[in-house]
């Protein structure tokens, strides 16, 4: 599994498009192993949700994000849980505890 956050400082941006980097976290039998940072290759419309799939990426955590990245994400059946705040290496672990739920923290601007 690959799990992409958008970041900021460490800390998961507020908003999945106009963060200066992702986090990409490779997860091998549900542990964390290589965390890699890439940055933002640029916010267009519907470009980040396809050059995250064409990562590899199975799950997205972020703070928000748009309703229509949201959709292109889920036609991809790419899990999205937004609504999450703080470190990025602690939002990770939660979500492999299965601690973290999907909030509706859609952006709309």
């Amino acid at each position: 599994m690959k799990i992409a956050i958008p970041a900021q400082n460490e800390q998961v941006a507020a908003h999945f498009g106009h963060c200066p980097e992702f986090m990409l976290a490779n997860v091998v039998d549900g542990r964390l192993g290589e965390l890699v940072s890439v940055p933002n290759p640029g916010h267009r419309p519907g470009f980040l949700p396809q050059w995250l799939g064409e990562q590899g990426v199975t799950v997205v955590i972020a703070g928000g994000i748009g309703a229509s990245a949201m959709q292109i994400f889920q036609q991809q059946g790419i899990e999205v849980v937004v609504g999450v705040q703080g470190k990025v290496t602690t939002a990770l672990e939660q979500y492999l505890k299965g601690e973290l739920r999907p909030d509706n923290n859609i952006c709309h601007h």
